[in-house]
């Protein structure tokens, strides 16, 4: 196994190239007419297989999408973006990842822990293809499993949380009751209490699974939102996907914080209705880990193994973009006191 000694910060600087193709979902297996040539052949490259919520959640799969799109123009190639169907089988997303690597795609990435199974079983048949998949571990020869410190950029989160809220209570709303999104709260939580023990942290799943919809249903995200709100929170931190567009909009309509996930939510033209109250966002370089797959196999050194997105080589992080950020007394310096912790391992953030 390798580690990246280094990711570059690219989510930020690829951001820009997705934002106008993510306004809305679809399949785009041919996402553009135009292909390199090698003897009349096209040359194929990085294919991305979505994950629930599919293109346009102005989150995760838009972060992975941002990071199809810098590889695209940079190597000049073919790639491919599938989206997932309602209420699909391991064996659908089994046939989806076969099909790309069939076709000559190179490498071909599962966005999201539910490709799992049907990727340890596909990439066994093609051992010339390298496999990536997103937030989980998948052995093989020819698979990078692309794994982030969420807790990390949570607990930055929960910092920012504590130094924001005027009622000494906050709110924490996950997708789906799982190990993944327990990390998001492990470290959202110490990081508020680490700040300060007086403040309240009120946690809320909307589904036990992704099936019935905690990752793709805005509604269910801005009544749990609401239902915090109620109780007097007045900073909510959401980790739901597309659903964390509806706890966004609460907390707007009750001008009050949000704090965003994954990709730099103030910055989303999506939600731009709601960016003044978007207070900050726990970042997950998700474009940048993509795109470094997609170099290492263009440099013929395909990263495989666990590759690991920290504090440390700025796989996660936290945003400032939102002009208040920088306004609430103490935040900034608590944030980097915060950071500087977790990076030289004095502070070590909880994963359950």
């Amino acid at each position: 196994m390798r580690r990246i000694s280094k990711l570059t910060r690219v989510a930020v600087g690829i951001a820009s190239l997705a934002l106008a193709a993510t306004a809305c979902g679809g399949t785009s297996s041919d996402s553009d007419n135009d292909s390199g040539s090698d003897g009349g052949k096209e040359k194929l490259g990085l294919a991305i297989a979505y994950d629930i919520g599919g293109k346009g959640d102005q989150s995760f799969n838009d972060a992975a999408f941002a990071g199809l799109e810098k590889a695209k123009a940079e190597f000049g190639y073919k790639t491919a973006d599938i989206e997932p169907t309602e209420g699909e089988t391991d064996a659908d997303k089994e046939q989806r990842l076969a099909s790309l690597a069939k076709q000559g795609y190179n490498p071909v990435v599962g966005v999201g822990f539910a490709y799992g199974p049907a990727m340890e079983a596909v990439a066994a048949k093609y051992p010339d293809t390298t496999f990536g998949i997103i937030d989980s571990v998948v052995e093989g020869d020819n698979v990078a499993s692309l794994v982030f410190a969420e807790e990390q950029a949570s607990y930055l989160a929960g910092v920012a949380a504590a130094k924001a809220t005027k009622t000494k209570t906050v709110g924490f709303v996950g997708g789906v009751d799982i190990p993944l999104i327990h990390k998001f709260e492990a470290g959202y939580k110490q990081g508020v209490t680490d700040t300060d023990p007086k403040v309240k942290v009120l946690s809320q799943y909307l589904t036990q699974t992704a099936e019935e919809g905690g990752f793709s249903s805005p509604d269910k995200g801005k009544a749990a939102a609401e239902g915090q709100i109620e109780k007097n929170a007045d900073v909510v931190y959401q980790a739901a996907g597309l659903s964390g567009q509806g706890v966004i909009e609460a907390a707007a309509k009750a001008k009050v914080w949000a704090i965003g996930v994954d990709s730099d939510q103030y910055e989303q033209e999506a939600l731009a209705a709601y960016k003044d109250y978007i207070l900050t966002s726990a970042l997950k370089d998700v474009g940048g880990a993509v795109y470094a797959l997609a170099k290492s196999v263009e440099d013929g050194k395909p990263l495989t193994g666990v590759q690991t997105f920290d504090l440390k080589v700025d796989g996660v992080g936290l945003s400032d973009s939102n002009p208040k950020f920088a306004e609430i007394e103490g935040l900034q310096d608590a944030v980097a006191k915060a950071k500087e912790g977790i990076i030289d391992g004095s502070i070590k953030v909880k994963t359950e």
